[in-house]
């Protein structure tokens, strides 16, 4: 592919994923819950299945009494794949950034770690994401949080700002990912740490899901190799790099599909697809 192609494909995925997820961020409403396929009546996270689902299914990703302590229009827009924030062992005094804040509630769970004493910085490429993430600020009452508009490749965040970078099913979602763990790395202090949630893959997937603006925004064609990720990441300088398998099942897997218009793939039964996307728990330092 010709550099100015790729220039050109790369923009277009950010242009997709932006307007998508403005989209959620507009018409998601405090009784439902969002998916990257959109808002649907207390649906699941990432692309999960279009069946409802309550409170203690978000509580699956995240430690029960830090969620249950936020309001619905916080956890309505919690579209992650894990949680960075307890793979973290954020510490008082510490200054965060998230790394594609969505609603915030990445953000908020680690300010309350964190406390007065510390900082977290949420950065989102979405305008719309920003605005409901500073509402639900109001809401939450964090006065150790902020929201910036930005992209997760070029942070508007000084060098050596952090303690600690964290992102929950974002980086998967961007075209240039080694950039962007670029940028971690400059944000980060001196020992600190990267804690990632994120959807890889084991092994190349099929084209047609690859070439799929849908399927970008969706968590799944955005998704790399693992090794390659590895690779990626230890590029970027980061040192002690470790990844932890979570397999995704069947099932919302092929709900995914279905609703990014990629159904056929369910019907053909894409078997490779199903033992090579997961979500992955990733960790790694800045040296000292």
């Amino acid at each position: 592919m010709a550099v100015q192609d790729k220039i050109d494909k790369n923009e277009d995925i950010r242009i997709h994923v932006r307007e998508r997820y403005g989209r959620i961020a507009a018409e998601t409403k405090p009784d439902q819950t969002a998916s990257c396929c959109g808002p649907i009546e207390m649906t699941s996270d990432c692309c999960g299945p279009e069946s409802r689902v309550n409170l203690d299914q978000i509580i699956t990703l995240y430690e029960a009494p830090d969620v249950t302590d936020l309001p619905s229009e916080v956890t309505g827009l919690s579209l992650g794949c894990g949680d960075p924030v307890t793979l973290a062992s954020l510490l008082p005094g510490q200054t965060v950034i998230d790394l594609g804040s969505g609603g915030g509630i990445d953000c908020f769970l680690a300010a309350k770690r964190v406390g007065e004493d510390g900082w977290v910085i949420g950065v989102d490429m979405t305008a719309e994401m920003i605005e409901k993430a500073r509402a639900n600020k109001i809401k939450v009452g964090a006065e150790n949080v902020e929201f910036r508009l930005g992209e997760i490749e070029h942070l508007p965040v000084a060098d050596g700002t952090a303690d600690v970078a964290i992102s929950n099913c974002v980086i998967n979602l961007s075209p240039d990912k080694p950039q962007v763990f670029r940028e971690a790395y400059r944000v980060l202090r001196p020992g600190g740490r990267l804690a990632v949630s994120d959807i890889v893959t084991d092994g190349p997937l099929p084209d047609k899901v690859k070439n799929s603006l849908s399927a970008w925004a969706g968590c799944i064609a955005g998704a790399m190799d693992v090794n390659d990720y590895i690779a990626a990441i230890k590029a970027a300088g980061f040192v002690d790099v470790e990844i932890s398998p979570v397999y995704m099942d069947k099932s919302t897997i092929d709900d995914a599909l279905e609703q990014l218009d990629l159904g056929d793939f369910v019907e053909k039964g894409q078997d490779s697809l199903y033992k090579s996307v997961f979500s992955a728990k990733v960790s790694a330092y800045k040296p000292k």
